[in-house]
């Protein structure tokens, strides 16, 4: 593999990793429906700001979604809707092992 070819598939994994995590996955959810502040996705995380800001960040550096700091409160929105459609792949594939398995053991 060439550094080029290293680099983008460096580039991938990046990504991929911000968004391995359940509460990273939700927070992306959430802001699929809507713009949001912190503190209401600190409320319906139900963790506290220092956490939640960290998630937020790691998703911004991602590039998957951007802020907007208006007063005192930052608004975040998703920046990279097309995210939903692998989300969307990955509940595919985890429907389809589950009904494997129940054909399986049915």
């Amino acid at each position: 593999m060439d550094r080029k070819t290293a680099a983008r598939f460096d580039a991938r994994a990046r990504i991929i990793k911000a968004l391995a995590h359940p509460t990273r996955l939700f927070i992306v959810d959430q802001l699929a429906q809507q713009e949001r502040c912190v503190c209401e996705l600190t409320e319906m995380v139900g963790a506290d700001t220092s956490t939640v800001s960290k998630h937020l960040s790691l998703l911004k550096n991602a590039g998957l979604v951007q802020d907007d700091k208006r007063g005192t409160q930052v608004f975040y929105r998703l920046t990279m809707p097309c995210v939903l459609n692998f989300l969307s792949c990955i509940e595919a594939v985890h429907k389809e092992v589950a009904e494997e398995k129940m054909r399986l053991v049915g």
